[in-house]
């Protein structure tokens, strides 16, 4: 049930157990890079703190009434931050969100949902312009809820990490 959880930012108390949960849910993707192809990529994620100390930027998570982390997003309220490859982070009036991860056992209970919607609510406070994410062929289970919450295929923001395809989106405001 969507209202049995809380967003809000992580706690650096949660820090390490989000970063095992992305590691858990990255690393259980059917065709997505495992840890010995893209061992940067997993230590980005067990130090997803790191982010979250950048200017403008947030580690977000869900979580029950009873505390226990069901999803995690980083938001980032400057592209600039944002990390990524390609040219996302030279788009201006933006934001954008990366490393959405859900929890296996909290899937279909509207966790990423929850997790999306704040960023496009920190977005919209921000006065960005539009919201911008990357996902890959291993993720299409998410395209159509991005997809249904108005956010369209940006193909100038596609580009190659490694062997891996990643895939823009843009949301307007």
């Amino acid at each position: 049930m969507v209202q049995d959880y809380i967003v809000r930012k992580a706690k650096p108390e949660e820090y390490k157990e989000i970063g095992r949960l992305m590691i858990t849910v990255y690393s259980t993707l059917k065709g997505f890079p495992n840890e010995n192809e893209q061992p940067d990529y997993y230590k980005m994620l067990a130090n997803i703190v790191d982010f979250a100390k950048k200017e403008d930027t947030d580690l977000l998570v869900a979580v029950t009434v009873d505390k226990t982390i069901a999803g995690a997003v980083v938001y980032f309220g400057d592209m600039q931050h944002y990390g990524s490859g390609g040219t996302a982070t030279k788009e201006k009036n933006a934001s954008g969100f990366r490393l959405l991860a859900v929890d296996v056992s909290k899937r279909g209970e509207g966790v990423g949902s929850l997790l999306v919607k704040e960023c496009i609510t920190k977005a919209k406070d921000k006065k960005a312009l539009q919201l911008i994410i990357h996902t890959t062929d291993a993720m299409k289970i998410a395209w159509k809820m991005y997809e249904n919450m108005g956010f369209k295929r940006a193909f100038n923001l596609d580009f190659m990490q490694g062997a891996l395809k990643v895939y823009g989106f843009k949301l307007r405001f």
